[in-house]
Formats: structure tokens, sequence, C-alpha cells
């Protein structure tokens, strides 16, 4: 029973999805609630995850070329105030300092909600000239945004991210680094967190405080809610003229900067489990897992048995992250676990399979087993960590074109969302007004113009007026 109840205390995702994520992140041991309202204490196995995407996502930033800094975590308001759509676009989530020790302070420091400001106080006394550019920098800090309702890793008043800040001397170079970027995520979501995106155009009534575009990143999660997992913005010259960021051109002439900013967070932790987890727990892809294999000692303290364990962990070690799990518990309890957790691979070895030459590795996400011979253990195990990332890319795609909708008609919109969720494309004439009564109508969002149009009808879904563009809607997180 002891095996049995581990598992059960996992709400099914069909029957309660918020419930069987939070009690992922909990059981897995992922967080901790604290008792500051909001924030999450990342745990051991949580952080791990965010390293090895913190370590991966910023091996591809030096390759194109961006340098890492760090900035301040207090803006003065005057500072803030300097630009006014950003300003109110952040207004109602910004965090006050109004006191040094006992002192009042002279002027509010507001707790980085994001570091635009900062940046462009920094970049108008740092570039002079036009080979002083481009600048392009990123920083990996932590922001604060005062969030009504927070959920571990999706929302929390306190979050760690990147958020890269470039300055141009064209708006040609600005909007090439603005969709550089965006790509780099795109790939990096497929390639190392099996996650297929939809990249587009966010609409202007979607798009960053104080960008002339913002792009994004569009994930779809197992529940058919979609998650901005990635946003690129291109500022034109509007952050400079406010800031006076200003260079010498090589006629001479003084000219305003472009400037572009873009960014990822742990969300990208709750995207990996709402998009790959089932009933057991976490299924990890195998590059973002701190784990990658396990190995049980079945019936351990039979002779040769755990020494065996450890053998085969000092090969493995040398090619993937390796454990022995040599606790006291029962094999069931430790599958169990293991399944839990994530673990791509599981390595089940006892007294027959020593006999044999032979161990049993079981795949995280199929639980498929196969009987390997100890000889060819090292490179049985790199090509299946190999297929796991490649299928579980294959099944998220999958996933996505089952819950991918056409609608031609409001009608038709409102029947597919009100069966259920996923991504529904249908065409738009461009009016915030329209956009504005679906939402209201529906309780769904434009989550992007993609970039890879289709023309399904010539009328816009809602007002029937000539349609402009393609849209991707849906229920977001």
């Amino acid at each position: 029973m002891a095996d049995k109840k581990m598992v059960e205390e996992i709400t099914s995702m069909d029957v309660d999805f918020a419930q069987w994520y939070t009690d992922v992140v909990k059981k897995a041991e992922l967080i901790d609630y604290t008792s500051v309202k909001g924030c999450m204490v990342i745990k051991p196995a949580g952080y791990a995850i965010w390293e090895l995407i913190q370590r991966q996502l910023d091996e591809r930033f030096k390759e194109a070329g961006v340098e890492n800094v760090y900035l301040p975590m207090f803006i003065p308001e005057s500072l803030l105030q300097k630009e006014k759509d950003h300003v109110e676009g952040f207004a109602p989530e910004v965090a006050w300092v109004t006191h040094g020790g006992l002192q009042p302070l002279q002027e509010r420091l507001c707790v980085r909600p994001t570091s635009e400001t900062l940046f462009c106080d920094f970049y108008k006394n740092d570039i002079h000239s036009y080979r002083d550019l481009p600048r392009v920098y990123n920083q990996w800090c932590s922001v604060v945004r005062w969030e009504k309702e927070t959920r571990p890793f999706l929302r929390s008043r306190e979050f760690l991210w990147q958020e890269g800040h470039t300055a141009h001397a064209t708006e040609e170079e600005a909007q090439q680094r603005t969709i550089q970027m965006l790509n780099l995520y795109a790939q990096f979501c497929e390639e190392v967190l099996a996650i297929p995106v939809i990249k587009g155009q966010k609409t202007d009534k979607e798009k960053f405080a104080g960008a002339v575009a913002t792009y994004t990143i569009e994930a779809l999660m197992h529940d058919g809610k979609a998650l901005q997992s990635g946003t690129s913005h291109n500022f034109g010259d509007g952050f400079a003229r406010a800031f006076g960021i200003q260079f010498a051109d090589k006629d001479n002439s003084l000219k305003y900067v472009h400037q572009t900013s873009w960014g990822m967070s742990t969300r990208l932790i709750g995207a990996i489990i709402m998009a790959h987890g089932d009933n057991e727990g976490l299924v990890l892809p195998p590059k973002v897992a701190p784990i990658q294999v396990c190995v049980i000692p079945i019936q351990q303290k039979k002779e040769g048995v755990l020494e065996k364990a450890y053998e085969l962990r000092d090969r493995l070690k040398k090619t993937c992250r390796v454990k022995v799990d040599d606790t006291d518990k029962s094999p069931g309890w430790k599958f169990a676990e293991a399944e839990m957790r994530g673990y791509p691979i599981r390595v089940e070895i006892g007294p027959k399979d020593l006999e044999a030459g032979k161990c049993v590795l079981c795949r995280r996400d199929t639980r498929e087993k196969t009987e390997v011979s100890l000889e060819k253990l090292e490179e049985s195990v790199a090509q299946l960590l190999d297929t796991i990332q490649k299928e579980m890319l294959e099944r998220a795609r999958a996933h996505r074109e089952a819950h991918t909708y056409t609608a031609e008609s409001m009608k038709e919109l409102e029947e597919i969302f009100s069966g259920g969720s996923g991504f529904v494309k249908a065409m738009w004439c461009g009016s915030q007004d329209c956009e504005d009564a679906i939402k209201e109508k529906l309780s769904v969002t434009s989550r992007c113009i993609p970039f890879e149009q289709e023309k399904l009808s010539d009328v816009c879904v809602c007002c029937g007026k000539p349609a402009k563009k393609m849209v991707y809607w849906g229920k977001a997180y």
C-alpha cells in the first residue's frame, strides 16, 4: 500500500488541472511556500532545473554576441516617470521602498519590475559615438511585480529571469536583433525544453508598455491553455528620446539610438511541468533533467548488488547526470519516487540481472522497459536519452496540432471555446474593438499574429469587415 499511496497524493490532471500542478511542484520538491505572500522558495530540485536552463540559454546568448552585466535593483521614481507609457504599464505592480534604515527617503525607490529605465540611464552616459554601438547586454537577476493572484513559477511576486537590453545605430539593426533573439528563444524551447512554440507579433493592445512592437513565442499546455514563454521587444527610439541617448554618427550628426529588450523567466519551469507532466508527476526532458539516470538496486542487501549499482553510476557519470537510490525504501517506492521526480531513465539491477550480465532500462516518458547488456550500458543510455528528448518534442507537437482549431465566424469561435481550450486560428480586421469584444464575450485573448500567415477567409471573425491578419486566440496563464 505504501508504494501506491505516494502516487495517490497527486490529484489527477483530468479532475483538477490547477490542483494537479500544485501537487506536482510540492511533491516533487521543486518549491516551498514562504511567510512572504506570493513568494516561493525554489528548492534544490527546482533550482537545478533553472541552472540548466540558465547555462544553456547563456551559452546561446554568448554565441549571439551578448555580454552579461548587472545593474541595481532600485529605480528612483523620477527615472521611472520618464517614459509615460512604460510607467503607466507597470504602475499597478510596482513595490516601493520609502525608508533607508530609520530615515524616510527624499525620493521613493521602486524595486525593479524590469530594467529599461536603468539601462537607459546607463546608456546615456556610456554611448557617445557610432563606434560604441551596438551595445548588446543582458542581465540575470530577479524582479518584483506585486501580482494579485500568484502560482508557483507561473506568476510570483518575485521571480528570476534574464533581461536583454540592446542599443543600435539604426532601426534595421534593432529590428534584426529583436527577431534574432525571438528565433533564439524558439529554438531553445524546442531543442532544450522539447516544447514547440508559435512565433509571432503581439497586437498593439497586448504589446509591452513603451514598445513599438512586441514579438512572442506561445506554447500550448496539456490543459489547452496558452503560455507566453518568451518575448522580444523593439523600442524604436522612444526610450532614447525620453532619456536623451544620443551618439555622434559617421557624418558627425547627433542621432538617437534604437533599442530592444527581451526576456525569459522561471516561468519556463512551469511550462515544462504543464507541457510534459502526467498523473505520476514530472516528466523532464533529458537536457534539463538534473538527474538523467537513476540507478535502482533490487534486493540491494544481496551480495554484489549495491556494489554493481555504484559501479554502473561511476561508469555513467562520465557521460550523463546520474545517481543511485540506495535508501532503505522498497523498490516499488523507489520506482514511484523516480517517476514523481521525472528522471528520464531508471536503471534496474538485481541479483538475476547480475548473473545474466544485463540490466533493465525504463523510460519515464513512455514507461517502456528494455533489457540491455551491461557491456553496452553507456552507449544504450546515451541513445535512449537522445530518443526521449526527440520524441517528447514530437508528442508535444502532436498534442498542439490536435488542439489547434480554425473558426470563420463568432459562432464557431464560441462553440470551440465552450467545448474546451486550445489554439484557435481566426481572421481579424485589426480593430481593438473586435479584440475587446472577443475577450469580453469568450474570456480569451489574442495570443499572437503568427509570422506564418494563412488566409482562412476574407472577413473578420468578429465584425465581418475585411480581414487583415490571421490571429491565434486562446485562454492563457
